[in-house]
């Protein structure tokens, strides 16, 4: 066979030319570029609330509290979203699992979007009282479970429409998370640049308005995306065994094996944390320690351009390496980059800062890249949306909720001091650590 001839010829042996196959392709790359923008436009949602609890709502939602007071209870209401995710990965995922993915991810986007859009129009302490925190709690907790059903159906879609490379298609979705935080940073930066002394007064809600933009947007292309082929296959093998079988829920075929949720909490829980540390919380405490509020809102723009950017090069290593290698490898790395960040930040150096932070970033990276992948692959495909969903969205909740309030309470106990914050992260990194020990390799497993 010519040269011509064997690049007329896909991979798995069907003719380029073949229109079937064409659309296969064109399918999976709307169905990528469905995930990638869509988790674009949740983490825009979910990362912005937090960036504007380090920044904003201790003084507009909370201001009858102390300065240190107001920010641990604005990310109390943060730590509000994180409680609801898990909730929003059982609803989500029990739906997932028996209709199909595609109605709840387009379910995920409107709700987000709707919460969001409502936080910008909400008037303040000043305006209405105790209501102002209340209906802001509310909204988060709606933010909550809409991004618990996010994530397990955009990587699911990724990994089951392109199954050859899952951890590659799987981190198209995963990298909506950096693009996420990099467009919350961008956006709330820009704004705070531009309305300067009025940013307190009115400014803060632009980016929360320009939410319901971005809905919009996402919903267009979801709307265009057909359901996972593989989910197709299971549910029609489903419906087959279905007259002798006995009915059980998704979730209680998860419960009823535990070990696998357990591996994917522990599998997540470190990157959670380091995230929430170097995404979310760093930005109180740059400013607490004196840099300049811009300089640490860039310098975690930085960091997820950072993560948007290594994602896909470690999720590739992990198809090629396997899952266990690169995710042990970034726990340990994640691990150690926590304190070396804080040395860096506390020589004062704005430099230095910008380099502890994206050190921190890296790491993160590596260990976060192979798990949409990994943890899909742990759970058949008519469980794979509630297991998978519901481990990272518990893994979320202990990591990513409340460390943002831990690394807050242990700062104030210590008199300042961030010793007890990067062993905190240690413990954490070494459970992951850990589950990577007992989890098995599925790089190579079949769907």
């Amino acid at each position: 066979m010519t040269d011509s001839q064997l690049a007329a010829h896909s991979a798995d042996g069907a003719s380029v030319g073949d229109p079937a196959q064409q659309s296969i392709r064109r399918m999976r790359n709307r169905v990528l570029v469905s995930s990638f923008i869509g988790s674009v436009i949740e983490w825009y949602d979910f990362y912005l609330f937090g960036i504007a609890s380090a920044a904003v709502f201790n003084q507009l939602f909370f201001p009858e509290f102390s300065s240190a007071a107001g920010t641990l209870a604005a990310f109390a209401a943060l730590a509000a979203g994180y409680i609801a995710r898990p909730l929003g990965g059982i609803i989500w995922g029990h739906f997932g699992d028996k209709v199909g993915r595609k109605g709840m991810l387009v379910l995920s986007i409107v709700l987000m979007g709707v919460a969001t859009t409502v936080v910008g129009l909400l008037p303040t302490y000043a305006t209405i009282g105790i209501w102002a925190p209340l209906i802001l709690v509310l909204m988060r907790l709606i933010q909550g479970v809409s991004a618990g059903g996010e994530w397990g159906g955009a990587v699911l879609m990724s990994m089951e429409h392109a199954p050859k490379r899952r951890g590659l298609s799987s981190s198209v979705a995963q990298m909506g998370l950096y693009g996420g935080i990099l467009l919350a940073n961008g956006v709330f930066a820009l704004v705070a640049a531009v309305a300067g002394d009025a940013f307190l007064e009115w400014g803060w809600r632009i980016p929360f308005l320009f939410s319901a933009v971005l809905v919009v947007i996402g919903l267009w292309i979801r709307l265009g995306v057909e359901e996972s082929p593989v989910f197709k296959q299971a549910r029609e093998r489903e419906a087959a065994k279905a007259a002798t079988a006995e009915p059980r829920l998704p979730l209680v075929h998860v419960l009823r094996h535990p070990k696998n949720l357990l591996l994917s909490i522990a599998l997540v829980l470190g990157a959670f944390a380091a995230s929430a540390v170097y995404g979310t919380w760093i930005v109180s405490y740059g400013i607490e320690e004196g840099f300049p509020q811009a300089d640490i809102l860039n310098a975690v723009l930085i960091a997820a351009a950072i993560g948007l950017v290594f994602q896909p090069v470690f999720a590739y290593l992990s198809d090629l390496w396997g899952r266990r290698l690169v995710v042990g490898v970034g726990a340990v790395l994640q691990g150690l980059s926590i304190p070396v960040m804080f040395v860096l930040m506390d020589s004062g150096s704005v430099a230095a800062m910008y380099l502890g932070i994206s050190i921190a970033a890296f790491a993160h990276a590596i260990v976060y890249s192979p798990l949409g992948a990994w943890l899909g692959e742990l759970f058949p495909t008519t469980q794979r949306y509630t297991g998978a969903s519901l481990g990272y969205q518990l893994a979320g909740t202990l990591g990513g909720g409340f460390t943002p309030l831990i690394c807050a309470s242990l700062l104030a106990a210590s008199g300042g001091g961030t010793g007890g914050i990067s062993l905190f992260m240690g413990g954490l990194c070494l459970l992951t650590v850990i589950a990577v020990l007992f989890a098995p390799e599925t790089s190579r497993s079949a769907l």
